[in-house]
């Protein structure tokens, strides 16, 4: 299995430090990782052709024509893709056909830092045997596609200034079939402290390899 993991961007999200806590991860069930800290990589056609996983953390800033080409055809194609909070969804917001593929986009994070709840929504191998979980962190408030399989949900209380909010349940942690290619997407892992959560890290790892689709990787069902 050839994982390339894209990083850079805000350094608010610390790339490096939250993508470092997979990297022994992957290896460990078989991975070749290369890391690249710039865009232009989803233009090099020779490793985009032989890379099974995408794992992104770039947050802010968008890519160009070639770039988004790239990424799109090789997902499209049969890679997969994955990936956690700003990193994935506060990205790349001119790119319509990254928008499409991802399957959501950030918009806000009502109060911050915040206590709230991550429900699992039903049975799937990347959530087998984890149940409802509190966190404290941004809780993300996403325009969402409607067709994503929904792993996990929060439900916004209307406080921190967004009444409007109230009851509303939203997608934090999602799949979605792209082509030959399957997408994870978490809104879960400001920090490497949020992604070492115990359910947060579950869910996290186990995204990474339904979405590889390779070296032993969590089946569709």
């Amino acid at each position: 299995m050839n994982v390339l993991i894209v990083r850079g961007g805000w350094d608010g999200h610390e790339p490096v430090a939250c993508t470092d806590l997979f990297r022994a991860f992957l290896e460990s069930h078989g991975a070749a990782v290369t890391v690249a800290g710039t865009l232009d990589v989803y233009t090099d056609q020779r490793l985009l052709d032989r890379t099974d996983l995408i794992v992104q953390c770039w947050t802010g800033g968008g890519l160009t024509g070639d770039q988004e080409n790239g990424l799109v055809e090789r997902v499209r194609a049969g890679a997969g893709f994955a990936g956690w909070h700003g990193g994935v969804i506060a990205f790349g917001y001119e790119s319509a056909r990254y928008q499409y593929m991802v399957g959501g986009r950030f918009l806000h994070h009502p109060g911050g830092m915040v206590d709230h709840t991550i429900d699992i929504t039903g049975p799937h191998p990347i959530t087998d045997g984890l149940t409802s979980y509190t966190v404290h962190t941004e809780q993300y408030y996403c325009h969402v596609d409607p067709s994503l399989t929904v792993l996990a949900t929060t439900t916004f209380d209307g406080g921190h200034g967004e009444p409007d909010t109230a009851g509303v349940v939203m997608p934090a942690v999602w799949t979605r079939h792209f082509g030959h290619g399957r997408v994870f997407v978490s809104t879960l892992g400001h920090s490497p402290a949020d992604l070492q959560v115990p359910p947060t890290r579950t869910l996290t790892e186990r995204g990474l390899l339904w979405a590889s689709q390779r070296g032993g990787a969590l089946p569709d069902h």
